[in-house]
């Protein structure tokens, strides 16, 4: 298995504690946006926490009070408009393969959110499995507003689930910005939260889910993701599948001895 925890990122900061990993982009005077390094080596952290022991469960964090600005105008934006198709299609695929990494990894992941979360900043916060935000969050899908299509990084695929085909529709045409009550009324939000307590509380979340039965959390997260290109039949019986594979488990059986002890079960994660 792979150890995170002594993982020095050069492009963003790094922590492990207590089996939470925690993730804050580190260039807070520019509202802390991506480089095409940053977009790389992100993409490699999350592949690699598939075999992490030592982490079950990630929380990005803001910095400087902003969460990410999206891909960097001087840095991503510049080159870009310079490249062929051949290196366009690429760099396309690598922000892609980031999110699908953040899909993939089987931790789950809370997204923290204070001030702005634009462009991939905003996929970012999509691609967690739970966002937490303060009053002053702005979030905004704004490709349409550089010349671009909205359906960047799996955006059309993933925010009509989260908040609804129409909805998503107006966000992705018009570029314009989510104000956090409305993203917590939509659902994209779970809660909204003072931002002096934002990151106790998207900590203390990540300490409930890391405190619990984490293989299983892990077969939650990959059904969550899978499930919508299934069919009802089809979805019925991996879930079949998938909770015969959790009453196996080491916590499954900790989790009885502890309810006829009348006991708090204390989980293992095997």
């Amino acid at each position: 298995m792979t150890k995170m925890a002594g993982r020095k990122p050069k492009h963003f900061l790094w922590q492990v504690e207590g089996k939470i990993a925690k993730i804050r982009l580190d260039r807070p005077e520019r509202k802390n946006p991506l480089t095409f390094e940053s977009y790389a080596e992100l993409r490699d952290i999350f592949r690699d926490l598939v075999y992490a022991d030592d982490v079950d469960a990630v929380v990005f964090l803001p910095n400087g009070g902003n969460f990410c600005s999206g891909g960097d105008v001087h840095d991503i934006i510049g080159p870009l408009v310079k490249m062929d198709m051949k290196e366009l299609l690429a760099f396309t695929r690598m922000t892609g393969d980031f999110v699908k990494a953040m899909l993939n990894c089987g931790k789950p992941i809370i997204a923290a959110v204070d001030g702005v979360a634009v462009g991939a900043g905003a996929i970012i916060a999509m691609a967690s499995d739970i966002r937490i935000a303060t009053p002053e969050a702005k979030t905004a899908f704004l490709f349409t507003r550089v010349g671009l299509a909205g359906c960047d990084m799996g955006a059309c695929a993933i925010l009509p689930r989260i908040i609804g085909q129409g909805r998503a529709a107006e966000l992705l045409y018009t570029g314009r910005t989510m104000s956090a009550e409305e993203g917590e009324r939509w659902g994209f939000f779970n809660r909204l939260v003072d931002a002096a307590a934002l990151e106790a509380e998207a900590l203390d979340m990540a300490a409930r889910i890391a405190s619990g039965p984490t293989f299983a959390h892990g077969i939650t997260k990959t059904q969550l993701n899978q499930e919508w290109s299934m069919g009802l039949d089809q979805a019925i019986e991996t879930e079949a599948q998938a909770q015969a594979i959790c009453m196996q488990t080491g916590d499954f059986k900790r989790a009885y001895e502890a309810f006829v002890g009348k006991q708090k079960p204390v989980f293992e994660g095997n």
